[in-house]
């Protein structure tokens, strides 16, 4: 995995960075190789390597800035770095006493960075907007959106909800007078920082927003890279990035003028089971097969939970840079402590295995039950190294025990169809709680990522919909945790281990030492920048 410096990086960085054409200065194309991250950049411009570029463009309503910030929309609220919740542009908020009206009350002094003035017209439409193209932003609550006055605004809910709270955190707001085909494309928005090119596939490049109203950004210019991993680690190496996300296998190494940023992170990654057996002969709407006849056995899905020893694979996979996980929500406010099993005990699951009628009959070395072989397959994206090595791994960990796990590696076009019967490496992790509800609650098993493996439990069901309707976010989290382990049922391992939770990420990246970032969040899953959360606060401390 050892990723070191290769000339052509810096050739595509001079090329993108030059074709910039007037909207870079002389000074801030390639320098020398031999120049450290720390030297190369400047308050004036700094260049980010951490992937995240948004195939389907910037628009909040088409769920553009749900894993982090908008970056170029302001919301209405924020979480700040310890995730409690704090206004954007919104001044004050009132749930009623029924809790389907959200009365939201914003600033009068934003503007847009057209110049045109943001007011809750643009809040209404932005709402009702999102809920009507069925984007990837869950808004499907919202009856309307109504503006009260130029300040006020109502969001009127067809049921109570309290993860409702969540879409008031994650929809930047998009104006009225300039939403339409092309926006994704070329955002305009009341957030810190305006786009000035986007070469798809290769950079972005934004600016300071001048009309933003909070704190002017301490950055002026930020250039976003393109790049896969090795390279993002090479142009950090090369000092032609200030900011760089590497994977774990490169964090072990160091930068002269970086510093490593170890982030946690609730970024997951777990093996998700076919529920019910495939002999119940179900499909999807689209037809593809759902159900594995061995995953349908609660002995095989605890065993493997108790026998895969998580920290090996924290320290063995993850070079040391994640955690243990036992639950989707691991170190949230929601987690349910006592859901955590003592893990890496081969022979408990070889005790559980053994109750649950599976023995080795034939001496083969793997396990039988009335004509069926403890075996089954299981897919990760064949682009993803660490998902790749977490199988193997658990493969490895599952034979003693007589399960035998067979490692494919396909592309999600090819895991799509066969997610529904096969086990899936998944990584999920997010601050909304509607994570939970959609991977856990039978309503969301559609034959799509959510609720993948069809796991169904009545009682469960009920639990998570007491904590969707309940009045706030705080009253919610006895129900989240009740949902993981109540001391008699939950979906975590002691209950119906309809997952097997493996590890948490971190996430790694050098930082120049000229860079101040400020104190990050515990980051959601990686898609988009959760790094960025705070970007407006970071600061360019070398002359």
């Amino acid at each position: 995995m050892r990723a070191d410096f290769k000339p052509w990086v810096l050739l595509l960085l001079g090329q993108l960075l030059a074709g910039c054409g007037s909207n870079v200065d002389e000074s801030t194309t390639v320098s020398d190789p031999d120049a450290t991250s720390a030297q190369a950049g400047s308050a004036a411009q700094i260049v980010l390597a951490i992937g995240g570029e948004s195939e389907e463009g910037y628009d909040p309503t088409l769920g553009w800035g749900r894993y982090g910030s908008p970056l170029f929309q302001s919301t209405l609220l924020k979480r700040d770095e310890n995730l409690d919740i704090v206004n954007d542009l919104a001044t004050d908020y009132q749930v009623s006493e029924d809790g389907l009206t959200w009365t939201v009350m914003i600033r009068d002094d934003a503007v847009f960075s057209d110049g045109e003035p943001l007011t809750a017209e643009d809040v209404a439409y932005t709402f009702n907007q999102a809920a009507e193209s069925g984007g990837l932003t869950d808004v499907t609550v919202l009856d309307e959106a109504v503006a009260v006055d130029d300040t006020t605004v109502e969001l009127r809910l067809e049921e109570p909800q309290s993860t409702f709270v969540n879409r008031l955190i994650t929809l930047g707001i998009v104006p009225e007078h300039a939403h339409g085909p092309d926006y994704a494309r070329n955002p305009i928005g009341s957030g810190p920082y305006q786009m000035v090119q986007w070469d798809e596939g290769q950079q972005l490049i934004v600016e300071a927003n001048p009309s933003y109203y909070g704190e002017a950004p301490g950055l002026d210019r930020l250039v976003f890279l393109f790049v896969e991993e090795d390279a993002a680690f090479a142009a950090a190496k090369a000092g032609e990035a200030q900011v760089a996300s590497v994977p774990q296998a490169l964090a072990v190494q160091s930068i002269e003028g970086m510093t490593l940023y170890d982030i946690t992170s609730v970024d997951n990654r777990g093996l998700m089971f076919p529920y019910v057996p495939a002999s119940a002969g179900e499909t999807t709407p689209d037809g593809d097969p759902v159900g594995n006849d061995v995953t349908a056995d609660p002995a095989i899905r605890q065993a493997i939970n108790y026998a895969i020893d998580r920290q090996a694979l924290v320290e063995g996979v993850l070079e040391g840079y994640g955690s243990v996980a036992y639950g989707p929500v691991s170190g949230l406010a929601w987690e349910e402590p006592s859901a955590a099993i003592e893990d890496a005990q081969p022979e408990q699951a070889q005790d559980i295995l053994a109750a649950g009628g599976w023995t080795d009959s034939d001496g083969d070395g793997v396990l039988e039950k009335d004509g069926l072989t403890a075996e089954f397959t299981v897919l990760y994206p064949a682009n993803d190294s660490t998902r790749q090595a977490l199988a193997l791994s658990v493969a490895e960990m599952l034979r003693p025990l007589g399960i035998r796990a067979n490692v494919e590696g396909k592309s999600w076009d090819e895991i799509e169809p066969a997610m529904h019967s096969n086990v899936v490496v998944f990584g999920w992790g997010s601050h909304d709680q509607t994570e939970m509800y959609n991977l856990y609650h039978s309503q969301a098993a559609q034959g799509d990522f959510y609720n993948a493996g069809y796991y169904a439990n009545q009682a469960i069901d009920e639990t998570l919909d007491l904590a969707m309707g309940a009045p706030s976010e705080a009253e919610a989290i006895a129900f989240w945790k009740a949902a993981q382990w109540d001391g008699e049922t939950g979906f975590t391992a002691k209950g119906d281990a309809a997952w097997a939770w493996l590890v948490n990420l971190d996430h790694t990246y050098f930082v120049s030492d000229c860079l101040d970032i400020g104190q990050p969040q515990v980051e959601p899953h990686g898609h988009g920048w959760p790094i960025t959360a705070n970007i407006a606060e970071w600061e360019w401390t070398c002359n």
